[in-house]
């Protein structure tokens, strides 16, 4: 027999079938698992995983690295939160299709959408495309810390096929219906593994447009997902806020019917209809009844921003001090902001007109996030209780708050999955049968969020660490990560730990897994800053048989690819 490259030992395995964990050995070679059991003989390289958990390597169908991957070989912080395989390309934006011309009101829609500087866009993307087929050819000569699957955006196509009318919302012709099918039919077909498109309000440029795609016809919907569906491969990614619930699950379900292919819908409690989100799911599940596969897409915690005088919000933009101050170099600014006067002006001009004028606060939500981060803080832990018992200004103890740690102290305002201030209502959506796990938009958002980490969440909270509510059961965790989410975009080669799948896996120190604070760094292009978090605890990240973390450090190794369609 031919020598693994790389065995395994002792590790307690987690197959991502949800059943029960048992102790064996992992053998790889050529990329592959070639043996699990005992009895497996001394592999090339070996490492031992005694007292520690072995699982599948975690699969990210919801992130937006689609510029990173063309300037990165460094996937994170996703590939530093176990995933080896993540899917780019939702909510209906990216870079490809784009004439040149174009690619201004890409770089801007990426900017106000996913929160992605210009500055970033503009000095890193390399533009050595235009089609979507040509956008596959360059990311096919790159190497990655992990695996990249995609999915044909719908404001891309829309912009390419119809310039200014498209990006002004105005209605398709049949002939820019047609096109755009055909584009998004090419895209499939050259290896995207799926078509996406936003419907929500909350998608605009940094100017305040809306998305592209926002009211798009049901009549361009229905033709983009038929001529998908006509491909016989991928799925149809939505986002939309279901203002009227009967209307809009009306279209959703006419396109999935349209194209015979699955359709995931990213699904969230919000404040002002809690409840909505149930009515949702039931109109999911009814779909599936009628033969229509549909998945509600949820995020494992709450959808939050952090609030930090070295990030992109904190309850004082808008005020006259602050915005005199914002600007300077990070030391100096935090060096004003520790003045007395300083403080006293900048909650002077903090009036309650002020606060709804300029950025809605509720201080009852607003807590510190802490060491480890707590994504479940109690009521009593939040600002306005704090300030209470202290006979303050909830301003003043978050103005305080954020001083700490040298200016960088960050702080947590938990917005949709959070009503009832507790996250029993996450666990009721992770536990529906139509649900997935996703939703962690690793690549975006880089100044105001960091759910990258959601992955490692799931097992440090939902498994071992919760103290509000009930746990949830590891190798059902595990499964959700892994095979639920891989089986889901049709990578049937990854996701368990089965002779002759992919060797992806992870080797994780279970009992000191840990998420870090979030902390800045200015390693993007044109020194752009961007919101990471680090974890602790992951012994080893291993992709296509080779070790690409060990401890959470980087081994040099970079054995990840693009992935072109369904694997079998």
């Amino acid at each position: 027999m031919t020598q693994a490259d790389l065995v395994i030992r002792n590790g307690m395995i987690y197959d991502g079938s949800g059943s029960a964990p048992y102790q064996a050995d992992i053998s790889m070679a050529d990329g592959k698992i070639c043996a699990i059991g005992g009895d497996i003989p001394t592999g090339k390289e070996e490492l031992c995983a005694k007292g520690k958990i072995v699982t599948p390597g975690f699969v990210d169908v919801h992130t937006h690295y689609d510029a990173q991957v063309t300037w990165s070989n460094r996937i994170n912080p996703s590939s530093w939160n176990g995933v080896t395989t993540v899917m780019v390309g939702n909510c209906g934006v990216g870079f490809a299709p784009c004439k040149p011309h174009q690619r201004d009101k890409l770089v801007e829609l990426m900017e106000g959408v996913e929160d992605i500087p210009e500055v970033v866009l503009t000095e890193g993307l390399p533009w050595n495309w235009e089609t979507f087929g040509e956008y596959l050819d360059a990311l096919d000569g790159k190497s990655f810390d992990l695996d990249v699957v995609t999915q044909v955006p719908h404001a891309a196509i829309r912009v390419y096929v119809m310039g200014d009318r498209g990006v002004a919302r105005e209605d398709a012709t049949a002939e820019d219906r047609a096109e755009m099918a055909r584009l998004a039919a090419e895209g499939v077909r050259a290896g995207a593994l799926g078509f996406s498109t936003s419907r929500t309000i909350n998608h605009r440029t940094v100017a305040g447009a809306f998305t592209p795609t926002l009211g798009a016809a049901e009549q361009e919907l229905v033709e983009i997902a038929s001529a998908v569906g006509e491909t016989g491969m991928g799925w149809l990614q939505v986002i939309s806020d279901f203002d009227d619930p009967v209307e809009e699950m009306g279209t959703l379900r006419h396109m999935a019917e349209a194209s015979n292919r699955p359709m995931t819908i990213t699904v969230l409690q919000r404040d002002n209809r809690p409840e909505l989100w149930r009515e949702t799911m039931a109109d999911i599940a009814e779909a599936n009844a009628a033969g229509q596969k549909i998945v509600g897409q949820v995020l494992t915690r709450p959808t939050g921003v952090m609030l930090g005088f070295e990030i992109s919000l904190n309850p004082f933009m808008g005020c006259e001090t602050w915005e005199r101050l914002s600007a300077l170099p990070h030391a100096e600014k935090v060096a004003e902001l520790r003045k007395p006067e300083t403080k006293a002006q900048i909650l002077l001009e903090l009036t309650d007109e002020h606060l709804m004028m300029h950025r809605p606060i509720k201080w009852e939500r607003i807590f510190p996030l802490g060491d480890p981060p707590d994504y479940e803080p109690a009521p009593e832990k939040s600002a306005a209780a704090v300030a209470e018992r202290e006979c303050r200004r909830p301003a003043d103890v978050v103005y305080d708050w954020l001083l700490e740690n040298d200016g960088k102290n960050i702080l947590y305002r938990p917005q949709s999955n959070y009503s009832y201030g507790n996250l029993d209502t996450v666990k009721d959506m992770m536990e529906h049968p139509n649900s997935l796990v996703g939703l962690g938009d690793g690549g975006a958002h880089m100044g105001v969020l960091t759910d990258a980490s959601a992955f490692t969440y799931m097992l440090t909270h939902w498994t071992r660490d919760r103290s509000r509510g009930e746990k949830v059961a590891l190798p059902w965790a595990i499964k959700r990560l892994t095979r639920d989410n891989a089986e889901a975009i049709g990578l049937m080669d990854r996701g368990l730990l089965e002779v002759g799948k992919k060797a992806d896996v992870n080797v994780i120190d279970y009992q000191n897994l840990q998420i870090c604070p979030p902390e800045v760094l200015y390693d993007l292009p044109a020194g752009g800053k961007r919101m990471v978090q680090r974890t602790k605890g992951f012994e080893a990240t291993i992709v296509a048989g080779q070790v690409v973390y060990r401890h959470g450090e980087e081994t040099g190794a970079l054995p990840g690819r693009l992935v072109r369609g369904a694997q079998a």
